[in-house]
Formats: structure tokens, sequence, C-alpha cells
């Protein structure tokens, strides 16, 4: 049994693949196996995946489920005692495993181990550094009911557990896995690091779309479950609906070059760039109001814009 099963999904993931796939093989810890699930790709992820010799990768090929199910197929299929999470766009640094590990090792009780993140643009250029809103199991439940306080792709837990809770909640599409942490405060302690162990990339074709986007409707259907700590079967059969008319190529690219505007806005100012994401989403979406309101504010002064950006975070 390995210590770690480190487990990505791959869905049409080629431009990325193979540095995600090569930072995972170069980490400083090695007893782990490298679990990839191509869930039913057609472009070259089958192709780039096979030309890799490496004795610790497995992948196992399915038709498409969606992340939730290749995630739980990926749960069924691991050998090692604890999982670590990471996608197929991403990066990890190379001392991930090893700080993870270490942590575990020194906090048996902890079922749930997170951490910061360096977030990147499509090309790999650095934007911020992200901070979890909590570090400690108190502040992290406090806080998971108003956000998700754990970064998907840095997260860390006992196989065991995540098997005994049932796996990624399959109704809960696009806060899978926000819901599936709220079950995690009852097993044991929950943690964040502050250093950043990966490299979490944005880019069009695999950002979660901002939540404000989805519309009031997914937000009440979504919080609730947060709540509840579960989705009924009615509230998924509504979210699924909902989606049919937002997971549309367009749909999500204006969502992307829009939550790309205010990056570039509040975390890394660049308001040129701002713009040109702009610009994009409302060519792409023209009847969203966001793009046009970030774009008046990427006129402000930049001392203006960091104060309106607290100000509303607050």
């Amino acid at each position: 049994m390995p210590f770690f099963t480190v487990l990505m999904p791959a869905y049409n993931a080629a431009p990325f693949l193979r540095e995600a796939v090569d930072s995972v093989l170069a980490q400083t810890f090695t007893d782990f196996e490298f679990l990839i699930i191509n869930d039913g790709s057609t472009d070259a992820t089958a192709e780039i995946l096979a030309s890799y010799t490496d004795p610790r990768i497995r992948v196992h090929q399915q038709e498409n489920q969606g992340v939730i199910g290749a995630l739980n197929a990926g749960l069924a299929l691991a050998k090692g005692k604890y999982i670590a999470r990471f996608d197929a766009d991403d990066v990890c640094y190379p001392q991930r495993l090893q700080r993870q590990h270490d942590y575990f090792r020194k906090n048996p009780d902890c079922v749930l181990l997170g951490s910061a993140a360096d977030y990147i643009d499509e090309e790999g250029t650095y934007l911020f550094e992200w901070q979890p809103d909590a570090c400690e199991t108190a502040g992290l439940q406090k806080a998971i009911l108003s956000t998700c306080p754990l970064d998907h792709p840095t997260v860390a837990y006992p196989r065991a557990v995540a098997l005994r809770l049932g796996g990624y909640p399959a109704g809960a599409i696009h806060f899978e896995d926000h819901l599936f942490w709220t079950a995690f405060f009852r097993e044991g302690t929950v943690a964040n690091l502050q250093e950043p162990l990966i490299k979490h990339r944005f880019n069009a074709q695999s950002v979660t779309i901002d939540e404000k986007w989805r519309g009031p409707v997914f937000r009440e259907i979504k919080y609730r479950a947060i709540r509840e700590g579960k989705i009924s079967p009615t509230d998924a059969a509504r979210l699924r609906e909902i989606l049919k008319t937002q997971d549309l190529r367009s749909y999500k690219e204006a969502a992307y070059h829009s939550m790309m505007g205010k990056k570039y806005l509040w975390n890394c100012y660049r308001p040129r760039k701002a713009r040109q994401h702009l610009l994009r989403a409302i060519q792409t979406q023209p009847a969203k109001a966001e793009p046009y309101l970030l774009l008046l504010f990427s006129l402000l002064p930049s001392t203006w814009i960091q104060k309106l950006y607290h100000k509303l975070k607050s």
C-alpha cells in the first residue's frame, strides 16, 4: 500500500497534461501511485499518457462521466492510504507530497488537509498567491458555510474516510468538493497549510464558473445543501436543468474572461490586461452586466480599486 494515491481526472487535457504529469513524477516524496482517470477524452490525452513508462502511473480509461464520476471511480480503484487530489492543468511543486506526508504523520487525527496555492493564467504567468480564509478546524468550519476554504487540487485525505462518507455527492454538480468537505468535520480535524504547494491554472476549458454567473437559484440550492450537508433529489434535478442552459462553450468562455478581468484588477493590478479580458467577455455574452461594470472600474486609479475591492469583500 503506497502512502499516497495521487488522483487526477483528465478530460481533453492535452494542452497542459505533460507539465502536470511531470510535476507529479518529480516529487521529492516517492511513496505514491499516480492514478489518472481518462474520462472519455477525445483529444490527444490518451496518446500523451501512453507515452509514459513510469511504473507508478496507472491509467484508467472510461466513457465520459463528468468529474464526479471520474473522482468516485478513482476512489474505488485507489490503493493508497491517503488520496492526494490534483488536476490535469495544474503544476505540483516538488515538495507538495512531502509536506502533506509530514503533516499527517505529526497530526494523525487530521482527515482533510489543503494548502495555499499560486495562481497562474493559461500561459503559466504568475497572477497572485491565494491564501485560505482559515487554516484551523474551527475557522474552516465557520468559513465553509459561506465560501469553499479549501482549494480542491491541493487537498489530501484518508481514502478510508472518503469511502465511509460515500464519496463525492453525485447531485452537487460544480460544488461537489465544497459539499463533500462539510462531512469531514464529523470525522476529525481539518487544516490548511499556508505554504503554496501547487500552481493552480486558470483556463477557459476547466475553470469553475463564478457562482454569481450561475444566478440566485443556483446559489440558493448550493447553500441550502451546504447548510444541510446533503443535496435533495429535487434540488439535484433543478440544478441539472439550470446547468443545461449554462454549461455552453460561449457562456463558460465569457465567464472565464470576466473572472480573469477581476483577477487582473483585484489581485494583480494590470488594467490593460483586465480590459482585454473584459472586452472578450462582452463580445461573447453581451447581455451580462458584470463585464461592463468591471470595465468602468478598470479606468479608476489603483488605490480606488483596492479600496473598493476590500469594501465589497467585507
